[in-house]
């Protein structure tokens, strides 16, 4: 192994007295520890979807059609097709992690050992000619190419594959680093300004915590210096920490609004806090986490138009060119966990569920063999087109899986203090109690169906620690038992409910969460609104509320919603509709112009749209009140939804199920 990779690396004797290597210490620890690689598993409808993405999407990939570009260059001076394997590996490992079965680990083993095979004498592994380097997206197709290696090696610890993601860090150190005259922050498609080239921070730094090679540091704070450098892309450089730390306006920055690609650089910016403890790191990260959640978020829980920041949450009931790309949904979902695991703060976990059951769940194909390029809040669900038809792939198909095998990780987390319950669901984790003991968690529930969820703990000796429970920001009236007692805590909508005892084996935790149904008026005020129930955001569809036809029309045809003073509303669960693929079927009660009650029939937006066919068209927010004439006044078709000169797409016939 190459000692220059490995510098600084602590080894300890284990038990056994063979010798193994030590994660180097960091000078931040997280408040929150993910669930260990394969702790957690899902059951019910989420746990339906996770199985259906590993086997028909993550583990059906054509591995060839994404290795062959390493070996033959096509890229030239543009193109990014380095990316594809990086996004679908990283996602395949923790596949691999929740579904650890041989043929599972033959398809992970094949890819990263096919990849290495493409390393050149020099350590570089990408797509480009050596005369291209540093062009176009070549740093970012080496950042993904680490990424994976490093998630490989994270599961296996295989010395010879952190070998191999050095060799890459090494090359790229030669060529852009300190003293070679080269400014990061300029190299890239001029478009985005250097935001591309400037995420691989993220494994830079990730290898300086696994080897302690000072390069690795030296490296990674030489990329945040090139941001405040006056280049030939942008005459005041890129600014990221400054304009995070002012809450600039995303679409005024100096850089480009370019949503997916700032946020990976935060990413990687999470992981500098870790390391150096430099609370500025820390501050722009929470500054701009918190200014995305003010001007950006959508009800579904993602951002962007065009994949640049647009002030989507005051936005977001106009219709949307290309609204939502998923890349940005995974993307925020994983910049969501960075600051669950840095803060311990429930908001963020809140966030995460709102996007998982919505924006991110929504735009996977329902056999999970293929997702969305963008996602609407009104109009089509389409396929994503194909943006190199020899790899077969999309961004956006390789980064989705990303956002969805995270679930896992941060459902059930610990704490020095104990262990902590993010997302609720039907599931079985097991993590570790603070004096080391197996603590088994089972959840059976039919939530977010119903709000009912019964945890029974299971350990060998009994022990006193904190069970902490989220506490949704939308539960005003959360309920808890403990052994069928009542819990009389505080109960704080958007904080945790920690519950210090000595918990033994069999003890149970009821928790009764508020299911209401809330009409949430639009951020901007037009006078249009929507109704969320629990974390679910609904919808109409047309195969619920058809079209009308012209011809035949409703004597009175104004509605509104009926909600309360609170703004509640008394939506009913319907057990059977006449469309099987919708999982949650609402009637919603709307008052017509003289005040006669009606009930109109919505479903969650996961479904809305979802046989994605042409003329499935569905809908979230409605003016207030609406014409029923026009429910879909819009008409939005698929084309708002893909690329221009994009016929519309379909799975790919590789990988039809």
């Amino acid at each position: 192994m190459a000692v220059a990779c490995l510098m600084g690396m602590q080894v300890q004797a284990s038990s056994s007295g063979k010798k193994e290597k030590a994660l180097l210490p960091v000078l931040v620890e997280n408040k929150l520890t993910p669930a260990p690689y394969g702790a957690t598993h899902f059951g019910g409808y989420l746990g339906k979807k996770i199985d259906l993405c590993i086997e028909n999407r993550l583990m059906a990939q054509d591995i060839e059609r994404i290795i062959q570009p390493f070996r033959d260059k096509p890229d030239g001076n543009w193109g990014f097709r380095s990316e594809f394997w990086g996004k679908w590996y990283t996602a395949a490992m923790q596949g691999y992690a929740y579904a650890p079965t041989e043929e599972n680990r033959a398809v992970v083993d094949r890819a990263v050992q096919e990849l290495i095979a493409t390393q050149d004498s020099t350590g570089y592994i990408g797509t480009y000619l050596t005369e291209n380097h540093l062009g176009e997206w070549d740093i970012w197709g080496r950042k993904y190419v680490m990424l994976g290696l490093l998630a490989y090696y994270d599961q296996t610890q295989d010395a010879s594959i952190l070998e191999a993601a050095c060799k890459v860090a090494d090359n790229l150190i030669d060529e852009a680093g300190p003293g070679s005259g080269v400014n990061i922050a300029a190299t890239g498609w001029i478009g985005w300004k250097g935001l591309a080239s400037s995420s691989v921070l993220e494994p830079i730094a990730l290898l300086y915590q696994k080897t302690g090679n000072p390069r690795y540091l030296e490296f990674a704070e030489h990329i945040i210096k090139s941001w405040d450098m006056p280049n030939k892309l942008t005459p005041t450089g890129i600014r990221l920490v400054q304009e995070a730390l002012s809450g600039t306006p995303l679409w005024k920055m100096s850089g480009a609004p370019k949503a997916y690609e700032m946020m990976s650089c935060f990413e990687g910016l999470c992981e500098m806090y870790r390391i150096t403890g430099n609370p500025l790191y820390f501050e722009a990260c929470h500054k701009l986490i918190n200014t995305i959640i003010r001007d950006e978020i959508m009800i579904v829980g993602s951002a962007s138009m065009m994949e640049i920041w647009c002030h989507g949450k005051m936005r977001q009931t106009e219709p949307m060119y290309q609204g939502m790309e998923t890349c940005v949904t995974a993307t925020w979902m994983k910049f969501l966990y960075q600051m669950l695991r840095l803060t311990g703060d429930s908001r963020y976990a809140d966030q995460l569920e709102t996007s998982l059951y919505n924006a991110l769940l929504a735009a996977m194909a329902p056999k999970g063999e293929w997702w969305s390029y963008y996602s609407s809040l009104m109009g089509e669900r389409v396929h994503s087109h194909q943006q190199f038809p020899d790899v077969v792939m999309s961004c956006c198909v390789a980064n989705g899986p990303r956002g969805l095998m995270i679930t896992p990780s941060w459902a059930v987390m610990t704490s020095p203090s104990g262990v902590t319950l993010n997302l609720y669901g039907k599931m079985n984790s097991s993590v570790t109690t603070p004096q080391g003991q197996t603590l088994d968690v089972a959840m059976e529930t039919e939530y977010p169906v119903q709000g009912a969820v019964s945890t029974t703990l299971t350990l060998p000796e009994s022990e006193k620690f904190a069970v902490s429970l989220r506490i949704p920001e939308w539960s005003k009236e959360t309920k808890v038992k403990i052994n069928g007692e009542p819990y009389d805590g505080y109960l704080i909508p958007g904080t945790y409910a920690s519950i210090e005892r000595q918990w033994s084996t069999g003890d149970k935790i009821d928790v009764e969460l508020d299911m209401r149904a809330r009409v949430v008026e639009a951020p901007s005020g037009v006078g249009d609104a929507a109704i969320v129930r629990g974390p679910i955001v609904l919808a109409f569809d047309s195969r619920l509320i058809p079209r009308r036809d012209g011809v035949t029309e409703p004597p009175m045809y104004r509605y509104e919603f009926m909600g309360d003073e609170e703004g509640y509303i008394d939506v009913q669960l319907v057990e059977q509709t006449d469309v099987p693929e919708i999982w949650m079927t609402f009637d919603v009660p709307c008052k017509d112009e003289a005040g006669g009650k009606h009930l109109m029939r919505m479903c969650d937006y996961v479904s809305a749209g979802n046989s994605w066919k042409e003329g499935n068209i569905f809908r979230v927010w409605t003016q207030q009140p609406f014409d029923y004439r026009h429910l879909y006044t819009n008409n939005l078709d698929w084309r708002v939804n893909v690329t221009v000169g994009v016929g519309r797409p379909e799975v790919p016939d590789i990988y039809k199920k």
